[in-house]
């Protein structure tokens, strides 16, 4: 007798059937659809155009650059001291604050009623002692009186009189005095108000000429030499350019900073220039040479280069095309093109960092960036 094998029932079959179809279907639509989006993709892609950038450009050309240093200062007065009483008291009286004043003029006074009676008092018993002292003169040369009693009162004589010239110091230390003929500024005091040692008072300066200290970094040190020509510019004054020399370099070098300390010295008309002022300074050195300029907006910086934009004549107009550069010094807004461009390419000097090779461009150059070699600061 033969064993029986199991059957599988037909409506298991069926289902299993079913559902294989319905997998396949579904695998067959996913195919289709993907297929039929990336060939609707690449048509889009083949039939669109890319819209063009909206630029500023500028014109590559050679300009004479004058070869400079850059140093940044500090204004100081050729004479200046800020003013302050040896002694306490009491102060009573001022002089005029912000006026020019003469050297030795009073600016100060404290009261010195006891100080000046002391002084007569000492200056009395001087004066006694000076009659006495003559006295034993003639008293020695007639041998009245021993050479030890005279010798007493030459020194008693001598001791009185250093007194009174120490007390009247004292009144004189009593008046602050102009030390030099300056600038008075603001006087921190007026009458009646109790002064201590040591404590400034006044300012003075004296401004007909002003010293300009800045250092530079010890590798500029052959380049710099005392007398040199020396530029200054202030926020204070946009446009103005004043114009002094160098009259003292350090004869050694910051340890800490490797940079080496100079001075220059200004006219200063019109007392424009007041201590403490910021100063920006420019030094020529060597002689112009002509460079290919471009506004410093125009490059991009890469770690494998820099980058400008030219505006190329292309199909359908206008296009970006790159080019690598080598750059070179520069100055204010502008920066020198040693390689890479010819003169009188047109370049873009703003919206490059939206750009690629072959980018359709629309110029506009209504706002444009700066391209000024010494440019100064804008009020708005």
């Amino acid at each position: 007798m033969e064993p029986e094998h199991p059957t599988t029932p037909p409506s298991t079959r069926k289902r299993m059937v079913i559902m294989l179809l319905a997998v396949g279907l579904l695998t067959g639509l996913l195919v289709g659809f993907n297929t039929f989006k990336g060939v609707m993709i690449q048509r889009a892609l083949q039939g669109g155009q890319e819209p063009a950038q909206t630029v500023s450009t500028a014109q590559a050309k050679q300009e004479q650059w004058q070869p400079a240093l850059s140093a940044v200062g500090t204004v100081r007065a050729i004479q200046g001291a800020d003013l302050a009483f040896e002694v306490p008291g009491v102060v009573v009286s001022v002089a005029a604050a912000g006026v020019s004043v003469p050297q030795g003029q009073v600016l100060v006074s404290l009261k010195d009623d006891t100080e000046k009676a002391q002084y007569r008092a000492l200056q009395a018993a001087a004066n006694l002692a000076q009659v006495t002292f003559r006295r034993a003169k003639e008293q020695m040369e007639a041998h009245v009186i021993s050479a030890a009693d005279f010798d007493g009162l030459e020194a008693d004589l001598k001791a009185k009189e250093a007194a009174a010239q120490a007390q009247l110091a004292v009144v004189a230390k009593k008046h602050l005095t102009a030390p030099f003929a300056g600038h008075l500024g603001i006087i921190s005091t007026s009458p009646g108000a109790y002064v201590t040692p040591g404590v400034p008072v006044a300012s003075l300066q004296q401004l007909d000429q002003v010293y300009v200290d800045f250092s530079l970094p010890q590798r500029d040190l052959a380049k710099v030499k005392q007398g040199q020509r020396v530029d200054l510019a202030l926020d204070a004054y946009p446009g103005r350019t004043f114009r002094g020399k160098v009259t003292a370099v350090n004869p050694k070098v910051d340890e800490a900073t490797r940079n080496v300390q100079m001075e220059a010295t200004f006219p200063n008309p019109g007392h424009a220039l007041v201590p403490g002022m910021f100063a920006s300074l420019s030094l020529d050195v060597g002689t112009s040479q002509p460079y290919l300029t471009l506004p410093q907006t125009a490059v991009t910086y890469n770690p494998y280069g820099s980058v400008v934009f030219l505006a190329t004549q292309g199909e359908g107009g206008l296009r970006a095309q790159q080019v690598f550069v080598t750059t070179g010094p520069t100055r204010g807004d502008q920066v020198a093109i040693l390689k890479g461009l010819e003169t009188g390419a047109q370049v873009v000097t703003s919206g490059g960092l939206k750009l690629r090779n072959g980018t359709p461009l629309k110029v506009d150059n209504s706002v444009v960036p700066g391209n000024e070699p010494s440019p100064t600061p804008q009020e708005r």
